[in-house]
């Protein structure tokens, strides 16, 4: 079988990414082994203003310091730091993350995830310029979902920590699969029409409040994640630097699609680090719909 360090040798990825992309898929087992001990609210807000769970800090703090001590790194923007945290000037790579996806589900057993991005530059750069993308998902097993620009490929961690291949050329099929964030009654007009329109051809909710493991349902079974733009939020709720980029670029080297409900997101610059987003990923088709509606 496969490793993941096997897999990027035989991508040919430059040494300086493949040592990066290693060093946080290693932290994944540390991480999981931290959630017993880290399930209350840390008492403080990212700044996004959203309460900070205990894993949200630890996990930022675990990663943001094993990166800095590396030397391989010039910067990292993470969700739970307001600013960009500089580190090796003349390191090639820059690294984009949620440390930690969907913290408030762990008190309850549910998936969660860290999801990473890595620029060659600096970190605000549109998502198509992404070199590398990944998520390690903590669920009834540890997997990690890549993609290097020629693909996407998902490994799960054995018992040893050791990354083993588990399918290779993952692509999106058309599923029914949809889920959506948001208040209903906040929803606008444009965004009923379509959850309307998806739910009478049969389409089957599916919504945890992990971002990051409700894609990868979509990515196995087919069909829509979408946060939307609201009545009170024109810009939705997730982060296009650190969560949109990295899961829609994933999306598009698995033949689907991201987008922000008019065109792809893949294709904007941000000009700060938390901008924010409405966003709607997964099956080609059912990205077509949502841009078709006017």
């Amino acid at each position: 079988m496969k490793t993941l360090q096997e897999y990027l040798i035989a991508s040919h990825a430059p040494e300086d990414l493949g040592k990066i992309i290693m060093l946080i898929a290693d932290q994944a087992g540390p991480i999981r082994s931290a959630f017993i001990s880290n399930q209350n609210y840390a008492g403080s807000t990212n700044s996004s203003g959203e309460d900070q769970a205990e894993m949200d800090t630890w996990a930022d703090a675990r990663i943001t310091s094993v990166l800095q001590e590396s030397g391989l790194v010039r910067a990292v923007a993470s969700e739970e730091q307001e600013d960009i945290v500089q580190m090796s000037p003349s390191a090639k790579y820059s690294v984009v993350m949620d440390p930690l996806d969907g913290s408030s589900l762990i008190k309850v057993n549910l998936s969660v995830g860290t999801i990473v991005g890595i620029y060659e530059g600096d970190v605000l750069q549109a998502g198509n310029q992404l070199r590398a993308a990944f998520y390690m998902l903590y669920g009834p097993m540890t997997t990690l979902t890549i993609s290097l620009g020629n693909g996407v490929s998902i490994f799960a961690m054995n018992k040893d920590g050791t990354y083993i291949l588990l399918k290779e050329n993952v692509r999106i099929p058309e599923g029914t699969l949809c889920g959506s964030g948001g208040l209903r009654p906040e929803w606008t007009e444009k965004h009923i029409r379509y959850m309307n329109e998806i739910e009478c051809e049969g389409g089957k909710n599916r919504y945890s409040g992990s971002f990051v493991a409700d894609f990868h349902q979509i990515l196995e079974y087919g069909g829509v994640y979408a946060y939307p733009a609201t009545k009170k939020s024109a810009s939705g709720k997730l982060r296009l630097v650190f969560e949109i980029n990295p899961i829609g670029f994933l999306a598009a080297q698995a033949g689907g699609a991201v987008s922000n409900g008019e065109s792809s997101t893949l294709d904007i610059v941000p000009t700060k680090v938390h901008q924010r987003t409405p966003v709607y990923v997964g099956s080609k088709g059912m990205i077509a719909k949502i841009e078709a509606i006017r």
